[in-house]
Protein backbone atom coordinates (compact mmCIF):
# COMPACT_ATOMS: atom_id res chain seq x y z
CA UNK A 1 0.00 0.00 0.00
CA UNK A 2 1.40 3.36 -1.07
CA UNK A 3 0.07 6.57 0.47
CA UNK A 4 0.67 9.16 -2.22
CA UNK A 5 -1.22 12.13 -0.85
CA UNK A 6 -3.08 13.62 2.10
CA UNK A 7 -5.59 16.45 2.12
CA UNK A 8 -5.60 17.57 5.71
CA UNK A 9 -9.12 18.96 5.75
CA UNK A 10 -12.12 18.84 3.43
CA UNK A 11 -15.64 20.12 3.98
CA UNK A 12 -17.08 18.69 0.75
CA UNK A 13 -15.69 15.18 0.17
CA UNK A 14 -17.51 13.53 3.09
CA UNK A 15 -21.16 14.63 3.34
CA UNK A 16 -21.97 16.40 6.61
CA UNK A 17 -18.53 15.74 8.11
CA UNK A 18 -15.25 17.57 8.57
CA UNK A 19 -12.75 15.11 7.16
CA UNK A 20 -9.27 14.42 5.84
CA UNK A 21 -8.68 12.60 2.56
CA UNK A 22 -5.96 9.99 2.09
CA UNK A 23 -4.94 9.05 -1.46
CA UNK A 24 -3.75 5.49 -2.14
CA UNK A 25 -1.73 5.01 -5.31
CA UNK A 26 -2.44 2.62 -8.22
CA UNK A 27 -5.58 1.91 -10.23
CA UNK A 28 -6.80 -0.87 -12.50
CA UNK A 29 -8.61 1.57 -14.82
CA UNK A 30 -7.01 3.82 -17.43
CA UNK A 31 -9.69 6.43 -18.05
CA UNK A 32 -8.06 8.84 -20.54
CA UNK A 33 -9.82 11.82 -18.93
CA UNK A 34 -8.74 10.98 -15.37
CA UNK A 35 -7.19 14.02 -13.70
CA UNK A 36 -5.35 12.01 -11.04
CA UNK A 37 -2.71 10.56 -13.33
CA UNK A 38 -0.09 10.87 -10.57
CA UNK A 39 -2.06 8.24 -8.62
CA UNK A 40 -2.62 5.93 -11.59
CA UNK A 41 0.38 5.75 -13.91
CA UNK A 42 3.34 3.78 -12.45
CA UNK A 43 5.92 6.16 -13.90
CA UNK A 44 4.21 9.11 -12.20
CA UNK A 45 3.60 7.26 -8.94
CA UNK A 46 7.36 6.70 -8.65
CA UNK A 47 7.95 10.46 -8.74
CA UNK A 48 5.11 11.29 -6.35
CA UNK A 49 6.15 12.17 -2.76
CA UNK A 50 5.09 9.39 -0.40
CA UNK A 51 3.69 9.51 3.12
CA UNK A 52 4.52 6.74 5.57
CA UNK A 53 1.77 5.02 7.53
CA UNK A 54 3.38 6.33 10.71
CA UNK A 55 3.18 9.91 9.43
CA UNK A 56 -0.44 9.40 8.46
CA UNK A 57 -1.55 7.91 11.76
CA UNK A 58 0.45 10.48 13.74
CA UNK A 59 -1.46 13.15 11.80
CA UNK A 60 -4.80 11.54 12.69
CA UNK A 61 -3.77 11.27 16.34
CA UNK A 62 -3.08 15.01 16.39
CA UNK A 63 -6.46 15.75 14.75
CA UNK A 64 -8.64 13.81 17.19
CA UNK A 65 -11.53 15.99 18.23
CA UNK A 66 -11.06 18.25 15.20
CA UNK A 67 -11.81 15.84 12.36
CA UNK A 68 -14.87 13.61 12.23
CA UNK A 69 -14.03 11.38 9.30
CA UNK A 70 -11.48 10.10 6.81
CA UNK A 71 -12.05 9.67 3.08
CA UNK A 72 -10.06 6.78 1.60
CA UNK A 73 -9.65 7.20 -2.13
CA UNK A 74 -7.17 6.65 -4.94
CA UNK A 75 -6.38 5.52 -7.48
CA UNK A 76 -8.46 2.53 -6.51
CA UNK A 77 -8.19 1.70 -2.79
CA UNK A 78 -9.79 -1.74 -3.11
CA UNK A 79 -6.75 -3.07 -4.98
CA UNK A 80 -4.90 -3.18 -1.65
CA UNK A 81 -5.21 -6.47 0.23
CA UNK A 82 -4.20 -4.63 3.40
CA UNK A 83 -7.08 -2.15 3.12
CA UNK A 84 -9.26 -3.74 5.86
CA UNK A 85 -6.48 -3.54 8.45
CA UNK A 86 -5.61 -0.01 7.37
CA UNK A 87 -9.21 1.13 7.79
CA UNK A 88 -9.61 -0.83 11.02
CA UNK A 89 -6.83 1.24 12.55
CA UNK A 90 -8.55 4.46 11.41
CA UNK A 91 -11.84 3.30 12.93
CA UNK A 92 -10.18 2.39 16.23
CA UNK A 93 -9.08 6.01 16.48
CA UNK A 94 -12.73 7.05 16.45
CA UNK A 95 -13.12 8.34 12.89
CA UNK A 96 -15.91 7.57 10.45
CA UNK A 97 -14.66 6.28 7.09
CA UNK A 98 -15.87 7.03 3.57
CA UNK A 99 -14.60 4.91 0.68
CA UNK A 100 -14.33 6.17 -2.91
CA UNK A 101 -14.22 3.30 -5.41
CA UNK A 102 -14.74 2.37 -9.05
CA UNK A 103 -16.67 -0.72 -7.98
CA UNK A 104 -14.38 -3.25 -9.63
CA UNK A 105 -13.76 -5.30 -6.47
CA UNK A 106 -17.15 -6.26 -5.00
CA UNK A 107 -15.58 -8.90 -2.74
CA UNK A 108 -13.48 -6.30 -0.97
CA UNK A 109 -16.43 -3.89 -0.82
CA UNK A 110 -18.66 -6.53 0.77
CA UNK A 111 -15.95 -7.50 3.24
CA UNK A 112 -15.53 -3.89 4.36
CA UNK A 113 -19.28 -3.40 4.76
CA UNK A 114 -19.92 -6.72 6.52
CA UNK A 115 -17.05 -5.98 8.92
CA UNK A 116 -18.52 -2.55 9.74
CA UNK A 117 -15.30 -0.89 8.64
CA UNK A 118 -16.81 1.77 6.38
CA UNK A 119 -19.68 4.17 6.92
CA UNK A 120 -20.22 5.70 3.47
CA UNK A 121 -19.35 4.71 -0.10
CA UNK A 122 -19.09 6.80 -3.26
CA UNK A 123 -19.12 4.59 -6.36
CA UNK A 124 -17.94 6.22 -9.57
CA UNK A 125 -19.94 5.27 -12.65
CA UNK A 126 -17.74 6.16 -15.60
CA UNK A 127 -19.92 5.36 -18.61
CA UNK A 128 -23.20 3.81 -19.73
CA UNK A 129 -23.18 0.07 -19.15
CA UNK A 130 -22.73 -0.87 -22.81
CA UNK A 131 -19.69 1.39 -23.26
CA UNK A 132 -17.46 0.23 -20.39
CA UNK A 133 -15.81 -2.47 -22.46
CA UNK A 134 -15.80 -0.40 -25.64
CA UNK A 135 -14.00 2.57 -24.06
CA UNK A 136 -12.08 1.09 -21.12
CA UNK A 137 -11.86 -2.62 -21.91
CA UNK A 138 -13.63 -3.29 -18.60
CA UNK A 139 -16.49 -5.77 -18.11
CA UNK A 140 -19.33 -4.47 -15.93
CA UNK A 141 -20.16 -7.68 -14.02
CA UNK A 142 -18.13 -6.72 -10.95
CA UNK A 143 -19.36 -3.14 -11.07
CA UNK A 144 -22.99 -4.30 -11.11
CA UNK A 145 -22.26 -6.60 -8.18
CA UNK A 146 -20.93 -3.61 -6.25
CA UNK A 147 -24.04 -1.62 -7.16
CA UNK A 148 -26.24 -4.44 -5.86
CA UNK A 149 -24.24 -4.65 -2.63
CA UNK A 150 -24.77 -0.95 -1.98
CA UNK A 151 -28.46 -1.10 -2.78
CA UNK A 152 -28.97 -3.66 -0.02
CA UNK A 153 -29.11 -0.50 2.13
CA UNK A 154 -26.70 -1.64 4.81
CA UNK A 155 -24.66 1.54 4.41
CA UNK A 156 -24.98 5.13 3.21
CA UNK A 157 -23.86 5.47 -0.38
CA UNK A 158 -23.94 7.57 -3.51
CA UNK A 159 -23.27 7.06 -7.19
CA UNK A 160 -21.48 9.77 -9.12
CA UNK A 161 -20.34 10.49 -12.66
CA UNK A 162 -17.79 12.93 -14.03
CA UNK A 163 -19.42 14.46 -17.10
CA UNK A 164 -16.65 14.65 -19.71
CA UNK A 165 -17.31 16.48 -23.01
CA UNK A 166 -16.59 14.30 -26.09
CA UNK A 167 -17.18 11.23 -23.88
CA UNK A 168 -20.58 11.81 -22.26
CA UNK A 169 -23.59 13.91 -23.21
CA UNK A 170 -27.07 14.23 -21.72
CA UNK A 171 -28.27 11.08 -23.48
CA UNK A 172 -25.41 9.07 -21.98
CA UNK A 173 -26.21 10.40 -18.51
CA UNK A 174 -29.83 9.40 -19.04
CA UNK A 175 -28.68 5.84 -19.82
CA UNK A 176 -26.50 5.80 -16.72
CA UNK A 177 -29.39 7.06 -14.59
CA UNK A 178 -31.67 4.31 -15.90
CA UNK A 179 -28.98 1.72 -15.28
CA UNK A 180 -28.17 2.60 -11.69
CA UNK A 181 -31.79 3.20 -10.74
CA UNK A 182 -32.67 -0.22 -12.13
CA UNK A 183 -35.18 0.92 -14.76
CA UNK A 184 -35.46 -1.29 -17.81
CA UNK A 185 -32.74 -3.70 -16.72
CA UNK A 186 -34.02 -7.08 -15.57
CA UNK A 187 -30.48 -8.17 -14.71
CA UNK A 188 -30.29 -5.43 -12.08
CA UNK A 189 -32.85 -6.29 -9.46
CA UNK A 190 -32.93 -3.21 -7.23
CA UNK A 191 -35.03 -0.28 -8.30
CA UNK A 192 -34.99 3.44 -7.80
CA UNK A 193 -33.92 5.64 -4.93
CA UNK A 194 -30.47 6.56 -3.72
CA UNK A 195 -28.21 9.52 -4.35
CA UNK A 196 -26.62 10.44 -7.65
CA UNK A 197 -24.24 13.31 -8.24
CA UNK A 198 -22.85 14.83 -11.42
CA UNK A 199 -19.33 16.22 -11.35
CA UNK A 200 -17.95 18.57 -13.96
CA UNK A 201 -14.78 17.58 -15.76
CA UNK A 202 -11.48 19.24 -14.84
CA UNK A 203 -9.01 19.48 -17.76
CA UNK A 204 -5.81 19.11 -15.75
CA UNK A 205 -3.13 16.41 -15.35
CA UNK A 206 -5.16 13.97 -17.46
CA UNK A 207 -3.85 10.55 -18.41
CA UNK A 208 -4.32 11.44 -22.07
CA UNK A 209 -2.89 14.98 -22.42
CA UNK A 210 -5.35 15.69 -25.24
CA UNK A 211 -8.13 15.93 -22.66
CA UNK A 212 -6.41 18.94 -21.09
CA UNK A 213 -7.50 20.90 -24.18
CA UNK A 214 -11.19 20.08 -23.71
CA UNK A 215 -13.45 22.75 -22.26
CA UNK A 216 -15.79 21.54 -19.48
CA UNK A 217 -19.54 21.80 -19.93
CA UNK A 218 -21.08 25.03 -18.69
CA UNK A 219 -23.10 24.97 -15.48
CA UNK A 220 -26.44 25.31 -17.26
CA UNK A 221 -25.84 22.13 -19.28
CA UNK A 222 -25.36 20.14 -16.08
CA UNK A 223 -28.40 21.77 -14.51
CA UNK A 224 -30.48 20.75 -17.53
CA UNK A 225 -29.28 17.15 -17.20
CA UNK A 226 -30.01 17.15 -13.47
CA UNK A 227 -33.58 18.28 -14.11
CA UNK A 228 -34.13 15.40 -16.56
CA UNK A 229 -32.78 12.62 -14.33
CA UNK A 230 -33.87 13.86 -10.88
CA UNK A 231 -37.11 11.78 -10.87
CA UNK A 232 -34.99 8.59 -10.83
CA UNK A 233 -33.40 9.39 -7.46
CA UNK A 234 -34.18 10.49 -3.92
CA UNK A 235 -31.35 13.01 -4.20
CA UNK A 236 -29.70 14.25 -7.39
CA UNK A 237 -27.10 17.00 -7.30
CA UNK A 238 -24.12 18.67 -8.94
CA UNK A 239 -20.67 18.97 -7.42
Amino acid sequence: MVIAGLQKVTLIDYPAKIAATVFLASCNFRCPWCYSSELVLPEKIKKQPKISKKEFFDFLKDRKGLLEGVVVCGGEPCLNSGLPNFIKKIKKMGFSVKLDTNGSNPKMLKKLIDSNLIDYVALDIKLPKERYFQVLGIAVDEIEQSMEILKENKIDYEFRTTVVPTVLDKYDIMEIAKWISGLGHQSFSSSGGGRYYLQNFRPEKTIDPNFEKIKPYDDQYLLDIKEIISPFFEICGIR
